[in-house]
């Protein structure tokens, strides 16, 4: 008795170049729309990074029963924090491997209480300092 052959599983090349040319063409589609938008994708990027942390912040305040106070800052996410009320809940490993830095390079800014809610994430956005208007304006928590 003959054994079939073992069925050989794979792409084949044609295959491969079909999807290089479908990348290539969504590619020359999407890149310059984004790159003719650079300061509106870094908004994008800023306003992620807020969600993220502030998804944090409540996994945070569902331990430990509060927010961490303005002094213990978002590397009470990172790391226990030292500065009291110590939280007794901590996760060991923390809620964030890193604390991101938003677009311009800078360090996301944290009230408690804030401003604008209860708490409050934000960047000062391309400008740097508090008070620019539209596209300088400030990014945070409050807009989602």
């Amino acid at each position: 008795m003959m054994r079939a052959r073992d069925e050989q599983r794979g792409f084949t090349l044609i295959e491969i170049m079909i999807v290089v040319v479908i990348l290539g063409i969504l590619a020359a589609l999407v890149v310059p729309k984004i790159m003719s938008r650079p300061e509106q994708a870094r908004v994008v990027a800023a306003r992620a990074d807020i969600s993220t942390i502030m998804q944090a912040l409540k996994l945070y305040e569902l331990d430990n029963g509060t927010y961490p106070t303005t002094d213990q800052g978002l590397s009470a996410l990172v790391s226990r924090p030292t500065v009291p009320p110590i939280p007794a809940n901590w996760k060991p490993g923390g809620y964030l491997e890193r604390l991101p830095k938003d677009p311009w390079g800078r360090e996301y800014l944290y009230l408690n209480p804030g401003v604008h809610g209860r708490i409050d994430v934000f960047s000062y956005g391309p400008q740097g300092q508090p008070g620019g208007q539209g596209e300088d304006a400030e990014i945070g928590s409050w807009q989602h």
